[in-house]
């Protein structure tokens, strides 16, 4: 269903096909799965049948326009309490930036924790990234978006997170909804597009069957 709903075609000049079995239980699997330490196990697509997986490298058949995450800004004037206080500017680079340190836990256990870096602030001519429920508020964060600005770095405005998901504008806009609330009500949500597609999809395999 997603398959004809989203279509894709193999890009073999970035992957080739491969086919490998999954053998064994939970455990086993966990402890010993790519033991060979190999970069890229899993392709962007596959399957697994009767524990034997087939995965390959695919690209959108799509020819469309794109979404971008500037097509949802919004042009209006924007509240001062949505852009970064500068006194936090070197939190916020720190959390969206990589980092390979040793960390202590409540017990005193020490362990090595790394982790990659993150586009900061997100770029306006690509993809938006997934919007999640921890979204609102001003505390620094290694998951809220940053947008720059002609006034310095902002977070997204619940309208801009609303217009991501394909919403009508002020959805979820009523009295007594704080920001952050509509905010984390947009990181629960799904990208109604993708959903209507898919009923579409479902719609017309049901009439065919019928």
């Amino acid at each position: 269903m997603i398959a004809e709903t989203f279509p894709a075609i193999p890009d073999l000049k970035n992957g080739e096909l491969r086919e490998f079995p999954l053998l064994g239980d939970i455990v086993e699997i966990s402890d010993n799965f790519n033991s060979e330490g190999k970069k890229e196990v899993f392709m962007n697509a596959g399957l697994m049948v009767n524990g034997m997986i087939t995965t390959i490298k695919t690209k959108p058949s799509y020819q469309g326009k794109l979404m971008t995450l500037g097509d949802v800004i919004y042009k209006g004037k924007v509240p001062n309490e949505f852009f970064i206080d500068k006194n936090n500017s070197d939190k916020w680079k720190y959390l969206k930036g990589a980092k390979k340190e040793y960390r202590k836990n409540v017990n005193g256990f020490e362990y090595h924790y790394s982790e990659g870096g993150m586009v900061f602030p997100d770029a306006l001519n690509k993809a938006s990234r997934t919007i999640i429920t921890g979204e609102g508020g001003p505390s620094p964060s290694r998951f809220k978006h940053v947008i720059e600005t002609t006034k310095g770095l902002r977070r997204l405005l619940p309208v801009e997170l609303e217009r991501l998901n394909m919403f009508p504008d002020n959805h979820t806009e009523f009295e007594g909804i704080k920001d952050a609330k509509r905010a984390f009500l947009m990181g629960n949500a799904l990208v109604i597009g993708v959903v209507e597609r898919l009923g579409e999809a479902l719609r017309k395999r049901l009439l065919e069957n019928d």
